[in-house]
């Protein structure tokens, strides 16, 4: 055991299923870079957000459409939503981990990687990784990657907000006219729809002076809130 190779170690009944997951997602981003392959995933997500809920988040509440796996960004611009009520908990998890406003499987690989690399180190140094407290490790582990994956993967969201899903930069809606989805005043956010390069796109919206802005009513986007989650509009006079 002491004299146990590095095959030995990660191909062991304990880590041989991390290595599996993480040579197939290895190879899956090979392929993808070299063959640009898309992989149609469509998940429809109901996803509501309650009015007195505030979070830093790409969320608008409603339905995510998974168009690309490598790719998918859940953002404010694919989840709209209608109904108002407090987000489950699954939802929140999502968010919380930045599974939510990174592409999906950019923040998953990672956080397989780090779970792998957590879990292997720990089982070789302790000799446990091929017996049966070498699986509690394992399962234990997941929970302090998650955390790991949080802090390792939060500087990459500056970089995907200039970023559109196809890789290009993405649109720039300051001084463009929109349409509000919904009433806003004060602090509570909406959705706004704004017309950009012939596309419609759906956008977080939160009223620059907190002055009551009602559903259907034009506005005009004057900047990016600080942390580039929404944008601050005011009332549009034609």
């Amino acid at each position: 055991m002491v004299n146990a190779t590095l095959t030995e170690v990660l191909f062991s009944p304990v880590n041989m299923v991390l290595s599996i997951l993480l040579i197939i997602l290895i190879l899956y981003w090979i392929v993808t870079m070299i063959g640009g392959l898309d992989f149609d995933l469509d998940i429809d997500v109901d996803v509501d957000i309650d009015a007195d809920v505030d979070l830093d988040t790409g969320l608008e509440g409603g339905n995510m459409d998974f168009e690309d796996v490598s790719n998918v960004e859940v953002t404010k611009e694919n989840v709209i939503g209608k109904r108002r009520k407090p987000l489950k908990g699954w939802q929140i998890f999502l968010i919380y981990f930045n599974f939510v406003g990174l592409p999906f499987m950019f923040t998953f690989t990672c956080w397989i990687f780090i779970w792998w690399l957590m879990t292997s180190i720990t089982t070789a140094l302790t000799f446990t990784y091929d017996n049966v407290f070498g699986f509690a490790i394992m399962l234990i582990t997941c929970i302090p990657a998650l955390f790991v994956n949080k802090i390792f993967t939060t500087p990459f969201k500056g970089f995907f907000t200039h970023l559109n899903k196809d890789g290009d930069v993405a649109v720039d809606y300051l001084g463009r006219k929109a349409t509000l989805l919904s009433n806003i005043s004060g602090e509570k956010m909406g959705n706004a729809e704004v017309v950009a390069d012939g596309n419609s796109m759906s956008i977080y919206v939160k009223s620059l002076t907190g002055e009551p802005l009602i559903y259907g009513s034009s506005v005009l986007i004057i900047k990016h809130s600080p942390d580039q989650t929404y944008y601050l509009v005011q009332n549009y006079n034609d």
